[in-house]
């Protein structure tokens, strides 16, 4: 199993100075702007996703079918298929997706320590 790309994903009250100081620390702009609510910054594989009241804590993303750049994968393993894997382990699934559906989806799961872990598949 494998989960995608991994991204940190920040709840920020003020996009644009969170996203002035995180450019000062080196990271680049590359979807997402501060008018859209949300940002995704890059710096090397480091991905970190600034979001104006999206979501209501901090949150470690996956995204299955992208590499670190965002870009489509060929081969990955589905959402749908992680949830089973996950449920089969005996994690319970906070946020559940169809499991007979297909394309983009999402699940979540919390850590023992609260920390929401967002399982975000886009393609």
């Amino acid at each position: 199993m494998h989960l995608g790309a991994f991204s940190m994903s920040l709840n920020v009250k003020d996009l644009a100075k969170s996203a002035e100081f995180y450019e000062a620390l080196g990271f680049e702009a590359f979807h997402g702007t501060a008018k859209d609510g949300w940002m995704m910054l890059r710096m090397g594989d480091t991905v970190l996703g600034l979001f104006g009241g999206f979501i209501e804590k901090n949150t470690l993303t996956f995204n299955p079918g992208w590499d670190q750049s965002a870009q489509p994968l060929d081969d990955f393993t589905d959402v749908r298929a992680i949830q089973s894997s996950l449920r089969e382990k005996g994690i319970e699934i906070e946020k559940e997706t169809d499991p007979d559906g297909q394309g983009p989806a999402h699940i979540v799961v919390v850590d023992p320590d609260g920390n929401p872990v967002l399982i975000d598949q886009h393609v």
